[in-house]
């Protein structure tokens, strides 16, 4: 497995070691041994998946305390821009995103920590998998306006599909962020 870590710290992209043969591939998406050893340990509760078409952008969302999650995710099919954008306050990469084009090609993960919003747009039609460190929750659940002229998100505007509730989100300006930076 090959790790790549990032300025902000905790967040991480793995590619796995794929397998290839005359039939298609093989390999391992997820082995808790490997992902201890890497320390990556955290329980994985909930898997969730969801299919865009080309141009969707799902995001900026986040689960707050006290059942915020962690996710794992990945391309099934397809191509993702993944954007993540820390929000634990006190962080000294406060506002700082990253972003990492996932693909079933490259068969690459990230690892998204807790106190970080979440999206992504399909730069294909594509199935988008998550690997979730607690249970959906909706009462818990929150977002940072996609187009927040504050972050701005490297997102292609040339013809986004957007939900109603993503376009509503709050701004970046008026986000009261329910994390705090702990530190190392």
């Amino acid at each position: 497995m090959e790790i790549k870590t990032f300025t902000i710290e905790g967040v991480v992209e793995l590619t796995p070691r794929v397998f290839p043969d005359d039939r298609g591939y093989f390999f391992e998406s997820y082995n808790n041994e490997t992902f201890n050893s890497l320390g990556l340990s955290f329980p994985f509760l909930q898997d969730n998946q969801s299919f865009s078409k080309k141009g969707t952008i799902r995001g900026m969302h986040y689960q707050a305390p006290p059942v915020a999650q962690g996710k794992l995710v990945r391309v099934i099919t397809g191509v993702a821009l993944d954007i993540i954008v820390d929000i634990r306050k006190g962080s000294p990469t406060y506002g700082e995103f990253i972003t990492v084009e996932l693909s079933s090609e490259k068969q690459n993960m990230l690892y998204v920590p807790v106190g970080f919003a979440h999206g992504f747009q399909a730069l294909t039609d594509c199935i988008f998998f998550y690997k979730c460190t607690n249970i959906y929750h909706k009462a818990s659940e929150g977002g940072i306006r996609f187009n927040d002229d504050t972050l701005n998100l490297p997102w292609d505007y040339s013809a986004p599909l957007i939900s109603e509730r993503d376009a509503n989100m709050t701004s970046f300006a008026d986000f009261d962020s329910p994390f705090t930076y702990e530190g190392k």
